[in-house]
């Protein structure tokens, strides 16, 4: 019984579904809005990675590099679960180009370490390696020398409205946008 259970659920995750349509929204740097041929709005969350929040740094740059690769574009989306909120899970294909790859290797995200095992061991791997070749080169949110991963500003609360250790009232504002305090520990407080 155990056994059949175990094939069930392996063929079940094995089998993609793909969704065809046009992006007609963007809301971050890893969620976006697919209308397909129906007319019917899907929210798409692209598996493998995860993008800087909108209250930190890059969450902007993000969500811009996103779009120029998918707005106002004809998209498949391959996915095979949704998530906790309804969001459609899945690979943004735009022009034979992985969008969620070029998120990473922009450093515009972080590979999902997480949930790497919901990926293909080919895509693991290259998730893996684009984004270790975004930190050697320093791109986008790699230029910060200790980025807060979306899922520790995430547990932390997100902003922090504490006296800001800056001085006074003075808020910092790191390279490309967020700003923050940094505390004596160096800790950057998001705001």
């Amino acid at each position: 019984m155990i056994r059949f259970i175990f094939l069930f659920l392996l063929a079940c995750s094995a089998h993609a579904e793909t969704l065809t349509g046009y992006v007609v929204g963007i809301s971050d740097g890893d969620t976006v809005t697919v209308l397909d041929a129906s007319h019917q709005q899907h929210k798409i969350r692209l598996a493998g990675i995860d993008a800087p929040e909108k209250a930190q740094a890059f969450g902007d740059r993000s969500k811009q590099h996103l779009a120029t690769l998918v707005f106002n574009k004809n998209v498949s989306v391959e996915w095979n679960k949704q998530d906790r909120y309804g969001r459609t899970v899945g690979k943004i294909m735009v022009n034979g180009l992985d969008a969620n790859l070029e998120q990473v290797k922009a450093g515009m995200g972080w590979w999902y370490r997480e949930y790497a095992k919901e990926q293909s061991p080919a895509d693991r791997r290259l998730y893996e390696q684009a984004e270790q070749q975004a930190k050697t080169q320093r791109a986008g949110l790699w230029r910060d020398a200790n980025p807060m991963p979306p899922w520790d500003f995430r547990h932390s609360g997100g902003p922090v409205n504490e006296p800001c250790p800056c001085g006074g009232d003075a808020i910092c504002t790191g390279p490309k946008g967020g700003t923050y305090c940094t505390t004596a520990t160096g800790r950057k407080l998001y705001r």
